[in-house]
């Protein structure tokens, strides 16, 4: 089989399997409670560690996996030493559709779409690591996909989403608890890997455990290198991220932890303005190594319009004049400023949120509950794959994290405009409304054999 085959020849050559998964026993697709899961891994290193750990915990089992370094299969072989491995998924999925229910992905940016959908198509149940896609238009294509493969359960990895602490922040604040918003500032202690990046001169042998040319995938093929003189990794297996062509940044790598109280706790309209205030040196396009950006959202039902700020590479947002001298600014968090004071959480994930003053916080107390609390993250997910909840139990479902990253992503074609520029966003259109010249970014093109186009 030639490995790299494009979408239309794998939809033509799989159309058979995909039919005997749907029209086979509902226990064929995990549907009973008694059946065990069987989860096919695409990425078995990073993050996809965490996910063979959370599925064995789970009492799933693995059939297979995919990973483009050889190097990276153990955490996935010791665990399951009968599963196959395969360094295409493309290849893994055609094969492999009539034995899978769930398919988990832990890949680079640049892969989370194409290995989504193609899942998706399949009539799998899709985990997939935020930021749920590289562009725009994918997080788009992915909320669509979510309406239309109406069985299938979905999840975007951002584990906060989860927690206590994030609940407790949509709670007091949709319950008024510091009066209208006006300002929320989140920021992070990323970036933590090379950034700026600049195409590093010369050229490598590829390594004979790793796909080299899988790797790339649906991005434009460039020559392979491992390490920058200094001795740090120049793309993998964790450096890709200051790559516009194959991460997102900062702001992509963290926004959907960070920034997800905000958007849950708002439900904001699209913003009306995106800037950059202040960021580093971007060369060759790509990501800087600070920034702070601003998103101006309108009023909506009784909220006025506020605006939200992020901040990443050391920069953080002014000490609120009501936090009391002896409590600290976290490194990482999130910031909500009222009308009646503020509230504050430290970490990615809503971690100790409190409102402040202190004295707000003994007036008001706990918020009352209006959010069902999770099992937990991975558990919710793997609950409503085997029929066991609704499939909305799934909290971070692509309906909502499609919305989170499509907004998250609107940040960084603000970086590509550079500071001191404006523009605003038609959601219904995906049109850059101001700068014309950003809606190349929008979306992207794809590499030969990797179209992977509309659903």
């Amino acid at each position: 089989m030639n490995r790299h085959i494009s979408r239309r020849t794998f939809l033509q050559r799989t159309g058979t399997a995909t039919a005997v998964v749907w029209g086979a026993p509902a226990i064929l697709r995990g549907q009973l409670n008694e059946q065990k899961l069987r989860v096919a891994f695409i990425g078995t290193g990073g993050r996809g560690a965490a996910h063979i750990q959370e599925a064995e915990k789970n009492g799933c089992v693995c059939p297979c996996f995919a990973d483009v370094d050889t190097r990276r299969w153990g955490e996935a072989t010791k665990r399951w030493p009968d599963a196959k491995g395969y360094q295409d998924y493309r290849k893994m999925l055609e094969k492999e559709a009539a034995n899978i229910d769930v398919v988990m992905v832990a890949t680079p940016d640049h892969h989370h779409y194409p290995a989504t959908i193609l899942a998706m198509q399949l009539g799998k149940h899709v985990y997939t690591e935020k930021p749920l896609t590289h562009t725009i238009w994918e997080a788009r294509q992915l909320f669509l996909a979510h309406q239309k493969y109406r069985k299938l359960v979905t999840q975007m990895g951002n584990q906060g989403h989860a927690n206590e602490g994030n609940r407790l922040m949509v709670e007091w604040i949709r319950q008024g608890a510091i009066g209208k918003v006006k300002e929320i500032h989140v920021w992070t202690n990323r970036p933590i890997w090379p950034q700026p990046v600049r195409t590093p001169e010369g050229e490598d042998p590829v390594p004979p455990e790793l796909d080299w040319d899988c790797w790339i995938g649906p991005a434009p093929m460039r020559k392979f290198k491992a390490k920058y003189p200094n001795g740090k990794d120049v793309y993998h297996p964790f450096a890709w991220r200051g790559w516009w062509d194959f991460g997102g940044g900062a702001l992509a790598d963290m926004g959907c932890h960070t920034a997800d109280c905000a958007i849950w706790a708002m439900e904001p309209d699209a913003p009306t303005q995106v800037e950059v205030i202040e960021c580093g040196e971007m060369p060759e396009g790509n990501f800087p190594d600070k920034s702070k950006l601003r998103f101006r959202f309108p009023a909506k039902g009784d909220q006025p319009a506020f605006d939200l700020y992020w901040y990443d590479g050391g920069l953080k947002p002014p000490r609120p004049e009501f936090l009391e001298p002896d409590r600290e600014m976290p490194k990482t968090g999130a910031l909500f400023i009222g009308e009646k004071g503020g509230l504050l959480s430290a970490g990615d994930y809503g971690d100790s949120p409190r409102l402040i003053p202190e004295s707000l916080m003994r007036e008001v107390g706990k918020p009352k509950q209006m959010l069902e609390r999770s099992p937990g993250h991975f558990k919710e997910f793997f609950m409503a794959c085997r029929g066991e909840q609704p499939r909305e139990f799934a909290r971070s479902n692509f309906s909502y994290a499609a919305r989170l990253t499509e907004l998250i992503l609107l940040g960084n074609l603000a970086l590509r405009a550079g500071p001191g520029k404006t523009f605003g966003w038609n959601s219904q259109e995906l049109k850059v409304t101001g700068l014309p010249e950003l809606q190349q970014f929008v979306d992207k093109k794809y590499r030969a054999g990797w179209e992977f186009r509309k659903i």
